[in-house]
């Protein structure tokens, strides 16, 4: 699966990074300073041009609230920095179809949607109000070096000219490194998992627990279940989706399979820090609350697609397991390594080397 990938993967994050290259950080907190529809929107825009590592997207997220962002907009980056950004389209496309990414698209915003009304439901003040004090203890989480760089072009001029600026092309590699630097652990980790799964788990078993002879409760059933696999892979970032194959190739529905993605922010490790960061009561409302809006997410995706004939053909599902040969994935492999070769090299030397002891 690993060779299937890979020029995906760089072209994923190459993309990401000219994105964060010319986003300025600094502006960010003054555009999230409620809870508004359009402030929502704003916000996971600019998490979709944010780092997609999850324990980065988290410390992000804290340091946008601390600084005066509202909660709620502060989760919808969060959110959207995880499920909304280029490299996990570009992954879902190439391993499981273009109904995957556009599903993990709409699902986002619905997420986001649901979890505002949740909160405005059920967070009281005094419970935000601890959030945001243990929030300005500044107790370590993880990746809050990465999170706290600001890497893009600073000056004046548009978009294009300060992205193919020297300036630029320095920003733009070490956005690049920095994020596999970031991800690299998760996305080894859920390809082990995935493929020690596939090896010694038997189809028959995914088939039974995701109910495949019964397609009504396997509808109902995926979007519950799939955020309490994710919980206890331990495998965040789009290192859950060669897991999220092999459970799409087991049985689970849909909506399932779309809830799973979502739940990265939900699994244990993450859960740790949001104890950490806010507080134990202030990190179980996040589980309920963030576990009832992937839910609801799926279903709705379900719904939509399903309604539109766009759900893809289970029965075709397979993990990717071809070895290397001179194919279409070897030439993009090749071009795609070249272009990962030059921005290594530019970020070595510019003085990236010193960054990565700083991002933890």
């Amino acid at each position: 699966m690993t060779w299937e990938i890979t020029w995906a993967l760089v072209l994923g994050f190459a993309l990401s990074a000219v994105v964060q290259a010319v986003v300025r950080r600094a502006a960010v907190v003054s555009l999230l300073g409620d809870d508004r529809p359009r402030t929502l929107a704003v916000a996971a825009g600019l998490g979709a041009a944010s780092s997609s590592c999850s324990y980065a997207a988290v410390a992000l997220a804290r340091s946008l609230f601390v600084k005066g962002a509202h909660f709620t907009a502060a989760m919808a980056f969060e959110i959207a920095s995880t499920n909304l950004v280029v490299e996990l389209g570009v992954i879902l496309a190439l391993l499981m179809g273009w109904q995957f990414t556009a599903a993990e698209f709409l699902g986002g915003p619905v997420m986001i949607a649901v979890l505002a009304v949740l909160f405005r439901l059920l967070l009281r003040e005094p419970l935000l109000r601890r959030a945001r004090e243990q929030a300005e203890r500044g107790v370590a989480g993880s990746m809050e070096g990465h999170a706290a760089m600001d890497m893009s072009v600073g000056g004046e001029g548009s978009f294009l000219r300060r992205l193919l600026s020297r300036e630029g092309f320095t920003a733009t590699s070490h956005v690049f490194v920095m994020e596999w630097a970031a991800i690299l652990r998760d996305l080894v980790l859920g390809l082990f998992v995935a493929g020690a799964i596939a090896a010694w788990v038997p189809d028959s078993f995914w088939r039974a627990f995701f109910f495949e002879g019964h397609p009504l409760l396997a509808k109902v059933w995926g979007p519950l279940v799939g955020p309490l696999v994710a919980l206890v892979s331990f495998v965040c970032s789009i290192g859950n989706v060669p897991l999220a194959v092999v459970l799409w190739k087991g049985g689970i529905s849909f909506g399932g399979v779309v809830a799973f993605v979502f739940a990265d922010l939900l699994i244990l490790p993450i859960l740790a820090i949001y104890r950490k960061y806010y507080g134990g009561r202030t990190a179980l409302f996040l589980l309920g609350t963030f576990y009832v809006a992937m839910v609801i997410a799926g279903y709705v995706v379900e719904t939509v697609f399903g309604g539109l004939g766009l759900i893809p053909d289970q029965a075709a599902a397979k993990v990717p397991m071809a070895g290397v040969s001179w194919n279409y994935t070897t030439y993009l492999n090749i071009a795609f390594l070249a272009l990962a070769g030059v921005l290594l090299v530019r970020f070595l030397r510019t003085g990236g080397k010193a960054m990565l002891g700083m991002m933890r």
